[in-house]
């Protein structure tokens, strides 16, 4: 499911009455208050569906695929989704 199938279901789910606008605004509030919870609290917590978090990624020395020689690769940070146990259930 891409965003726009997300939309439409969105607006199917909320009745004939929301209009596709009002279903896209809806979803990307949704997403903006996860990014924004994220990066705020490190961590958004949606209980029966899941929880994202920053994961954090030490600096280790890896090799170039192209040229074989070792380098350095930066630390970094991510976002790192966990379902909960009723997603993992729905999924059968």
């Amino acid at each position: 499911m891409n965003k726009a199938e997300l939309i439409e279901a969105v607006q199917k789910a909320l009745g004939k009455d929301i209009t596709k606008r009002a279903a896209d605004e809806a979803v990307e509030a949704v997403l903006d208050s996860i990014a924004k919870g994220i990066k705020k609290d490190k961590k958004v917590q949606i209980i029966g569906f899941g929880t994202f978090e920053v994961k954090k990624r030490a600096a280790r020395m890896g090799r170039n695929p192209k040229t074989g020689e070792a380098m350095k690769i930066n630390a970094s940070k991510s976002v790192g989704f966990k379902p909960s146990s009723v997603l993992k259930a729905s999924l059968g």
